[in-house]
């Protein structure tokens, strides 16, 4: 089965030493590359290769555990240099069973163009072969492009790893969130169910006869759907979070005119529609600038 190589390349406006010490530096590089959770230098003999160990945590009891050996460094005369090692787990439950790669920083006349290329075997066999091509590389990949950009803000504009994870990882739960919320209620209580009191809110709001209530509901889940997938497809959060800071107050009026005895409900569209209009607040705030794996080139 054909495999290609993982390739990032990003740009980064800093000095070379401080890519290099960036990536070099075990204290350093755990920090803002995603792939791994802590990096430990063994003891060096020399003459011989810098070994490491690293982990990374995937779950609440999943601790992948693999070593790593620095096979070699270069330096040029044009100040390129090349950082060269390979890489593996005895960990089954691990999809890597043993890799090589390296690193090349760049110097350009703005900064360093900073690129990685690797490859690895993988364990299970054929069947590994297979869910590493459709799922694992993919998604190693884009974490490799993730965390180089990540690198990249940090040394640029200075603003640590883990914040910017936790901007990332926030905004895309609440992404999944509101995509999930915006599918359910179209889908469920409109489409599928054709629920009595989102027919008496349309009802009540336009003189329509019992055929145009339908549609008009129907039509409504359908928009509701769609808003959804937009919410996974859109790249643009923030805007998405600014429509509904404008949806949510509209919907909430709407629904208490319309109806009025839905407001004293468990679960009322007050309440409903207040907590979702602050996490629209939270997500509009936290979304600005986050890192993306879009950010690097991911071909030579």
């Amino acid at each position: 089965m054909n495999r290609k190589p993982i390739y990032v390349e990003i740009p980064i406006q800093a000095e070379i030493e401080k890519v290099w010490d960036a990536t070099q530096k075990p204290n350093m590089h755990e920090q803002w590359d995603l792939r791994f959770s802590s990096i430990t230098y063994l003891p060096k003999d020399e003459g011989k290769p810098q070994e490491f160990l690293y982990s990374r945590t995937v779950g609440p009891f999943i601790n992948v555990v693999g070593w790593g050996k620095s096979v070699g460094s270069f330096h040029k005369e044009d100040g390129t240099r090349s950082s060269s090692l390979q890489f593996g787990t005895d960990q089954w439950i691990s999809p890597i069973r043993e890799g090589r790669g390296y690193w090349k920083y760049e110097p350009q006349k703005d900064g360093v163009k900073f690129l990685t290329q690797y490859d690895y075997d993988v364990n299970c066999g054929r069947i590994g072969k297979v869910a590493d091509k459709l799922a694992f590389r993919p998604l190693i990949g884009w974490a490799t492009a993730l965390s180089f950009d990540v690198l990249k803000r940090w040394l640029e504009q200075g603003e640590a790893p883990r914040s910017q994870y936790l901007r990332f990882f926030s905004t895309y739960l609440m992404t999944l969130l509101f995509a999930f919320i915006w599918m359910y209620q179209g889908l469920v209580p409109k489409i599928i169910g054709m629920h009595i009191e989102e027919r008496a809110m349309v009802g009540n709001a336009l003189a329509l006869s019992e055929n145009g209530i339908t549609t008009s509901v129907l039509l409504i889940g359908i928009l509701e759907v769609l808003l959804g997938i937009i919410w996974l497809v859109y790249r643009n959060k923030k805007q998405l979070f600014r429509l509904q800071l404008i949806l949510f107050p509209l919907l909430t009026i709407a629904a208490i005119i319309t109806v009025p005895a839905t407001a004293i409900h468990p679960f009322n569209p007050v309440t409903f529609n207040l907590s979702l209009m602050v996490l629209s607040i939270i997500g509009w705030s936290i979304s600005k600038d986050v890192p993306s794996a879009t950010s690097c080139k991911r071909r030579k």
